[in-house]
């Protein structure tokens, strides 16, 4: 049964947008906007206080700024902004009403309250625990609390999101298979439901042990099912931001995948495997058994990573095809010079794929390997990594959809287009830099979360060799540099919608436009077995796996080193 709405379809790009998904799209959106400033802003106390020759807060404020930032960042930011990418897969790809819509304003508003409640309780000073909040580190009630009420709203804007599939099946919205985009999506959607449920499970509990109700949590229990909810919450942002490549390399050169069947095989490995890489946060933790470390990671992680290679593949291959088949053919990398450099759209998700392989997810295997995890577990290359990963990977694809989005969705036309078209290199390169020297002081041992490296004052006070001292300085710089960065990303989207020439609505219909299921084409018959379609990618692919092995190789002499076993 249909119920009343409208679809406006934009003149701009031809994506319809239903009334009630557009107003959730945009309100979840830009309130992930503000939890992005609220966290960036808090990223300049934790850069500023990491610098040994700044030092700037005191310990107290440190941990508190520190807990802050992790949670609105990785949680908040990204999770608002994945909920307005699930509501844009479903309805506006598949051209259908969004399905009870005010259960999703419900969803929302329990995420909002949650967030708002959890903010203003870390901003307390009581509950400093930072991200992983261990028990028996506990913190105030209202902690736990806000985080169970965004994450029972962030659940139900999943179901909202697989009703409205239900919906566009039903109503014959589309035919065949859905996109692969929404393929995408429901790949994140599935893991989310995992991840969310892993946090109720353990955040319950730890609330009730808050109030007094409860009086024990198993610590190994809680770190371990911990994970599977602190972990994996970036696996939801993998599947997603993978998503977003595939919809800009398909508005941005026309591109299809070279094997679709291949890449929805890549997303079906995530759901069976992406979860399991959190073990390797608990690789030096003596409670888990050796044969359950080596299952989790050393065997079942790599499907995880043949996954992301195959996507890392497929992405820039369609890319480099659609190129070549507008006569970009001189060489191995005309393709990409004729890129369209300065679309921040193209820029920001290529900057995006190239540090998230390169530097994500290489630092990410060598980390799942139980022996060189010991080099490095506990330092700061940890937050080299998952900055890597979260911020360059998800933040940055985001930061680049949403210069997509200002003129579709939010029907404004962008200010400061020149100012646009730096920021992606800007912020990217910047967390490229900030990442690298993040691992370099990592690898010297340099500690994690430590307010003071110097460990100043105290008994046990470590002489760290000058490099440490240069690569946390030069962490301070990249740093401010990136955040600069987002600050300009900020001003360009806050300023777009209050300042932007507001753009023409587009046509108003009662009905949807059903998607027509699209010709087998030439590219879908033959790319994908032809081989050598894509020389350029294959090479990029040769430097990737040279990359690598070098990389590991190091880090295993290193380890040898240490343990005078060379």
């Amino acid at each position: 049964m249909s119920i009343a709405t409208t679809y406006r379809t934009c003149p701009r790009s031809g994506l319809q947008f239903e009334k009630n998904a557009e107003a959730l799209m945009k309100a979840n959106a830009f309130i992930g906007v503000v939890w992005l400033l609220i966290g960036g802003i808090l990223a300049v106390g934790v850069v500023l206080t990491r610098w040994p020759a700044v030092h700037w807060l005191p310990a107290d404020k440190f941990y508190m700024v520190l807990t802050a930032h992790g949670i609105d960042m990785l949680i908040f930011w990204i999770i608002f902004f994945e909920v307005a990418v699930l509501y844009f897969a479903s309805s506006s790809l598949l051209r259908c009403r969004l399905a009870t819509p005010r259960v999703a304003w419900l969803a929302f508003a329990l995420m909002l309250i949650g967030s708002v409640l959890n903010n203003v309780t870390v901003f307390r000073g009581a509950s400093s625990v930072m991200m992983t909040s261990y028990v028996p580190m506990m913190a105030e009630p209202n902690f736990y609390l806000g985080l169970i009420l965004f994450a029972v709203g962030a659940l139900i804007a999943c179901f909202v999101f697989f009703g409205t599939l239900v919906v566009a099946k039903r109503e014959k919205t589309y035919e065949g298979s859905v996109p692969l985009v929404t393929f995408g999506a429901i790949t994140a959607a599935i893991i989310a439901v995992f991840t969310i449920s892993s946090g109720a499970i353990i955040l319950i509990p730890t609330w009730l042990k808050a109030l007094g109700i409860v009086h024990e949590v198993d610590a190994l229990v809680y770190r371990t099912v911990w994970w599977a909810f602190g972990h994996s919450s970036q696996q939801i942002n993998v599947a997603a931001h993978i998503s977003v490549w595939y919809l800009v390399a398909a508005v941005a050169f026309g591109a299809k995948p070279m094997s679709e069947r291949v890449s929805r095989m890549a997303f079906l490995l995530y759901i069976l495997f992406l979860q399991l890489a959190s073990a390797h946060h608990l690789l030096a933790d003596p409670g888990l058994s050796t044969p359950w470390k080596v299952v989790n990671t050393s065997y079942f992680m790599y499907f995880a990573v043949l996954a992301s290679m195959i996507h890392g593949l497929t992405i820039p291959g369609a890319m480099e095809v659609a190129q070549r088949r507008k006569g970009y053919t001189k060489g191995l990398f005309e393709w990409l010079r004729k890129a369209p450099w300065g679309n921040p759209t193209f820029s920001g998700v290529f900057i995006a794929i190239i540090g998230f392989g390169f530097l994500g997810g290489i630092s990410g295997v060598m980390m799942g390997t139980e022996q060189l995890n010991m080099i490095i577990h506990n330092t700061i290359y940890v937050p080299g990594h998952f900055h890597a990963t979260v911020v360059i990977g998800t933040t940055l694809t985001f930061m680049a959809l949403t210069y997509y989005l200002i003129p579709v969705l939010f029907k404004r036309e962008m200010i400061a287009p020149g100012l646009a078209k730096w920021q992606p290199y800007l912020f990217g390169f910047s967390m490229y830099f900030f990442c690298l020297v993040m691992m370099g002081a990592g690898t010297l041992g340099v500690e994690r979360r430590h307010w003071d490296m110097a460990f100043g004052g105290s008994p046990l006070a470590y002489e760290w060799p000058g490099a440490a001292y240069l690569m946390m300085g030069l962490v301070g710089v990249a740093g401010v540099a990136a955040i600069l960065g987002g600050a300009i990303y900020i001003f360009i989207t806050v300023g777009s919608l209050l300042w932007g020439r507001r753009l023409e609505d587009g046509e108003v219909s009662a009905r949807f436009v059903p998607v027509a299921r699209a010709a087998p084409t030439a590219i879908a018959q033959t790319y994908g077995s032809a081989g050598f379609a894509a020389p350029g990618t294959f090479a990029l692919a040769m430097v990737f796996l040279i990359s690598f092995v070098l990389y590991y190789f190091i880090n295993w002499k290193y380890l040898s080193t240490l343990w005078g076993l060379s």
